[in-house]
């Protein structure tokens, strides 16, 4: 069996509403547990105090909002090389969700500045290149919006993920890049001096665990709209021109 059996949007779809059901079960009982879990089964932070629960939500969802753009990479490429309609409309479904993600890790990244570093925002190069991130997913969607062909705007838009990886990647390893600024280095690494305790590394990977689920479900079941829309679509196309 090939991987581009599921190009096919009928076969896209049946797999799918298989699956989905088991992937939305499975993301809300991570979801719930983890955060459960880390909210309030967790001791305090000697230096941070409680704030540092702030974590189970602003580091899975700020790994999510890279990720998505990279599986968005990645179908924008399967779509310009090979141009296979369901990767970019996956691509384009993926969007609104890593948006949403970027927003999260925006705000709890700066409810959690505010009181350790007494400020709610800073131009440090991570949170910098966080928000340039979060401006290219809004205009990749409205570029998407703005054109009527789905196929030009498929080109465009890909063409604007390859460009927006640059960020995606600064978001990432900016810490790394430079050692100036604010932002703390890795909270989850094979390091374990930089690595945080155990007590709470594990409900951030049951939180991580369920934000990758989440993230999965709402993009089939975005795919699967965008589908049956194009579809919708291509028929009051072709009775129009009837």
């Amino acid at each position: 069996m090939s991987i581009w059996e599921y190009a096919n949007p009928v076969k896209f779809i049946r797999t799918t509403d298989v699956v989905l059901p088991w992937i939305s079960v499975a993301a809300v009982l991570c979801l719930a547990t983890g955060l459960v879990w880390g909210f309030f089964f967790t001791p305090d932070d000697y230096r941070q105090g409680s704030t540092v629960k702030i974590f189970y939500l602003h580091v899975p969802a700020a790994m999510m909002a890279i990720n998505a753009w990279a599986m968005m990479l990645v179908a924008s490429l399967v779509w310009i090389v090979r141009r296979h309609h369901v990767s970019a409309l996956a691509a384009r479904a993926a969007a609104p969700v890593g948006a949403t993600f970027t927003v999260i890790a925006l705000a709890t990244g700066a409810l959690w500045g505010q009181p350790m570093w007494g400020t709610w925002w800073a131009w440090d190069p991570r949170l910098t290149s966080f928000l340039v991130l979060f401006l290219f997913y809004l205009g990749y969607m409205a570029l998407w919006s703005a054109i009527e062909n789905d196929d030009t705007a498929a080109d465009l838009t890909s063409i604007l993920c390859l460009v927006g990886s640059v960020f995606a990647i600064l978001s990432r390893y900016a810490v790394l890049f430079w050692n100036q600024g604010l932002h703390q280095g890795a909270s989850l690494s094979l390091d374990k001096q930089e690595n945080v305790s155990d007590i709470f590394w594990y409900p951030a990977l049951v939180c991580i665990a369920g934000f990758v689920l989440l993230f999965v479900a709402l993009v089939f079941l975005r795919t699967q709209t965008e589908i049956r829309a194009r579809r919708s679509r291509a028929l009051l196309a072709r009775e129009r021109q009837a």
